[in-house]
């Protein structure tokens, strides 16, 4: 499904938190939200789930109006995995798992056979099978995010948005789960911190600074070091990884001047 966001703009309280945002996600497309912080990434995810109405401009699925949709069908399409997600309520595992087939289901119909197996093959590619009958408030944060994210893919959407989804994972979970969006074959949105993250996981990146749109391309083509320089305010040299060949980040501790290389700096003798 192809997600687009055209002339998107949200103002609160006099103030835009994004403006004028153009971006096409095409059809099972990886595109990387990024930004310092307060330059408006999770605004526009939340007006793609609907958390938010914009001021002005769309978010079409496959050319349909978002806002125009049934809360029921938008749910079938899109799914999100958001930041401020709280869980007040002591379900289990498996009961929080099975609430993402609740746009499919028509009351308090139970679970078919095939939903069944949906949520375990879920819990087993999230790594949280084994807390199946855990309460999800007795879990450390990084499991309840798997938990949710596991729910956002029983939800079979067609669109998957993510705001910070390796908040709380160790790497080795940050890395099955970026691996997992890259095989889905969904169309998803992310946002992420770690640009080295983004760079290897994501089709194209999408830099925000100040609700504008700066930069918009293959990771390779949008981080550059002026861009890093430019946008986040730090100096940094951007490499080749080793193994992929995907851009990374090497950052320098300092704000003003590059990074040396040890041969650089001669002896400390």
């Amino acid at each position: 499904m192809r997600l687009q966001l055209s002339g998107l703009t949200v103002e609160v309280a006099g103030r835009a938190l994004v403006r004028e945002l153009d971006l096409d996600v095409g059809s099972g497309e990886v595109v990387g939200l990024v930004g310092p912080n307060g330059s408006g990434k999770s605004t526009a995810l939340r007006c793609v789930y609907r958390a938010m109405r914009p001021t002005r401009g769309a978010v079409l699925l496959d050319g349909d109006d978002a806002t125009g949709l049934r809360l029921r069908e938008s749910a079938r399409r899109v799914a999100a995995l958001t930041q401020e997600t709280v869980a007040d309520l002591d379900f289990t595992v498996a009961e929080t798992v099975a609430l993402g087939r609740t746009p499919h289901k028509q009351g308090n119909q139970p679970l078919t056979a095939r939903e069944r197996e949906l949520c375990a093959r879920a819990m087993h590619q999230l790594d949280v099978a084994h807390l199946a009958h855990r309460g999800v408030l007795s879990l450390s944060g990084g499991e309840r995010q798997r938990v949710l994210a596991a729910r956002a893919l029983v939800q079979e959407p067609r669109v998957l948005v993510l705001d910070e989804p390796t908040n709380h994972l160790d790497v080795r979970h940050q890395i099955e789960l970026l691996s997992l969006l890259r095989r889905s074959g969904l169309t998803v949105l992310v946002v992420l911190h770690d640009l080295n993250l983004a760079a290897a996981v994501c089709d194209r990146l999408a830099v925000l600074l100040d609700g504008c749109l700066v930069s918009v391309g293959k990771p390779w083509d949008v981080l550059t070091a002026e861009l890093v320089q430019r946008v986040f305010g730090v100096v940094a040299s951007v490499v080749p990884h080793p193994l992929t060949g995907a851009p990374q980040l090497l950052y320098s501790l300092s704000l003003t001047s590059p990074v040396q290389s040890p041969a650089s700096k001669g002896s400390l003798s």
